[in-house]
């Protein structure tokens, strides 16, 4: 079955001006200027209007939910396939938040490989927000090497939901993620959930000092406070990814903090949005209690592309951040509409909410509507 869309204005993310794009099973044949008609095609999409880009990829997503701060009735539920749908998402990777007593990396694992089956292309960090980090196999490397959706481990720093662990601590869990990476055939990653404690990067600056490979390094929600930001423009200009968190805590508004990384010039490349969909934002006073508990948006990033437009980023590198950047910094493919890649490809109306959804070249959304539910939706 060949699907075709045309007219299109097709950003790969790069610009490539109206095009023609050719589906076959789960790839994408072609994107070329003109792709004649021929009689294996089943089915003509005119995106007259309409722009196509990659399919959003999300690296810090609460598949099972997050949440717990105020008691138990305060835990997010589990991520619906629905909402990741509707927000654009063709590849995602769970995390767990600050509760891993009553949530379990192998609970995790589970609402992954039901995505996966349900359409998506899904991945995992184990571990996270303490260390020693909860595992699937009981080891760090072990569940690096021999579950091949597991793209790293995450933990929290600088947060005072966090373990506080120490350098020689911290350094022994990358060795892990290093060592079995390199069996693994992986990029290996240490997901990193930066609070708002004044040491912010420090102990992951002190890592890159000590020779650890700077991208085994995954800093996360770092426009959190304006310190914290600047340590991850020093972190981006030694050749780190930095990852803006769309839907919780910032300084400023995602687009501007974004902007000020640019105009001290970080490449566009090295900097990265997920949504923390699902997760908790909740709001402590000066004792500590909490004051107030919303949940971030799983269509964050969606939302924000229009934002990053509108303050004059160009197009390009708007979209490559949700995109070709991440799937560099997660060391997977996709990202890029070109001939070979799998069928990833969001349809954008005029005001860039999502009209049509491809996962692996088969249809998720039309028009706006989901095509496809989870079972118990």
């Amino acid at each position: 079955m060949f699907t075709l869309l045309t007219n299109a204005r097709v950003f790969s993310p790069e610009d490539l001006g109206l095009c023609s794009l050719l589906i076959h099973a789960d790839r994408i044949v072609a994107v070329e200027k003109d792709i004649s008609l021929f009689d294996g095609v089943n089915e003509v999409i005119d995106c007259r209007g309409k722009w196509v880009i990659p399919g959003i990829i999300d690296q810090h997503v609460h598949l099972t939910g997050g949440g717990g701060e105020a008691g138990f009735a305060s835990r997010t539920p589990a991520v619906k396939l629905r909402d990741l749908i509707q927000a654009g998402i063709t590849t995602v990777v769970g995390v767990l938040g600050t509760d891993a007593i009553s949530r379990s990396p192998k609970d995790l694992y589970a609402k992954m490989q039901s995505l996966n089956l349900e359409g998506l292309r899904a991945f995992m960090h184990t571990g996270a927000y303490a260390v020693p980090s909860p595992t699937i196999t009981r080891s760090i490397r072990d569940d690096m090497a021999f579950i091949p959706a597991i793209l790293g481990v995450k933990i929290a720093l600088a947060d005072h939901r966090g373990s506080y662990p120490s350098f020689q601590e911290l350094l022994r869990i990358v060795s892990d993620i290093r060592v079995a990476s390199l069996l693994a055939g992986k990029k290996g990653l240490l997901h990193v959930h930066l609070g708002n404690l004044p040491e912010g990067m420090s102990q992951l600056i002190e890592l890159c000092d000590a020779g650890i490979p700077i991208h085994h390094i995954s800093p996360t929600h770092v426009a959190r406070t304006e310190p914290l930001f600047e340590q991850a423009i020093a972190f981006a200009h030694r050749g780190g990814h930095i990852d803006v968190t769309s839907g919780g805590s910032r300084f400023m508004p995602q687009e501007q903090a974004i902007l000020h990384a640019l105009e001290a010039q970080v490449p566009a490349e090295r900097i990265t949005i997920s949504s923390d969909g699902n997760g908790s934002v909740p709001r402590f006073n000066a004792q500590g209690i909490v004051e107030g508990l919303s949940a971030a948006p799983v269509a964050g990033n969606l939302n924000l592309l229009p934002r990053l437009i509108d303050v004059g980023i160009p197009v390009p590198q708007a979209i490559a951040m949700l995109t070709a950047n991440v799937a560099r910094s997660l060391g997977i493919s996709g990202g890029m509409l070109c001939a070979g890649e799998r069928a990833d490809i969001c349809v954008l109306n005029d005001d860039l909410s999502l009209a049509h959804l491809f996962a692996a070249g088969k249809p998720l959304l039309r028009d706006g509507e989901c095509l496809v539910t989870g079972n118990f939706e």
